[in-house]
């Protein structure tokens, strides 16, 4: 008579495609914590920006932070995926904030909006490192980062 293994074994790594529901490993949970506020950020960030901070006149622009909502639920999942999608995606946002904060003429004083947008950059920088922190140390354990 043939036993098989337990497939709940903590020994044996998960194979769904989330890799395990809680990570045992705390630095899995603070890049996701960091990831996951960053993005959060951006999104407020976004929406107050253009709404109520400093709106550019077209109200339009608040959509923008539409693409930031998508990842949300595959960052709180562990989805390895989404880490390395928005770690992409990131340098779209990166980029706007780069050049509205540095798009006035030299001399001229930081209004607002550039403080909102040099907030954006560092946000975008914090997600960044988050999710790159995040993937690099899933894939080199990826046993630990399995087991529940």
């Amino acid at each position: 008579m043939s036993t098989s293994p337990n497939p709940a074994s903590p020994a044996l790594p998960s194979t769904d495609s989330g890799l395990a529901n809680q990570p045992a490993h705390a630095f899995v949970q603070a890049t996701r914590l960091v990831a996951v506020g960053a993005l959060l950020g951006l999104i407020v960030l976004g929406l107050a920006w253009e709404l109520w901070l400093a709106p550019t006149g077209s109200r339009f622009l608040a959509f923008k932070v539409l693409p930031l909502v998508i990842p949300l639920a595959g960052l709180l999942k562990h989805r390895l995926y989404t880490y390395r999608w928005v770690s992409l995606l990131v340098w779209l946002y990166f980029t706007e904030g780069i050049v509205r904060a540095t798009g006035l003429p030299a001399g001229v004083p930081l209004g607002i909006g550039e403080w909102l947008a040099w907030g954006q950059v560092l946000l975008c920088s914090l997600l960044f490192a988050a999710c790159a922190a995040h993937v690099r140390w899933r894939l080199k354990h990826p046993v630990a980062a399995a087991k529940p």
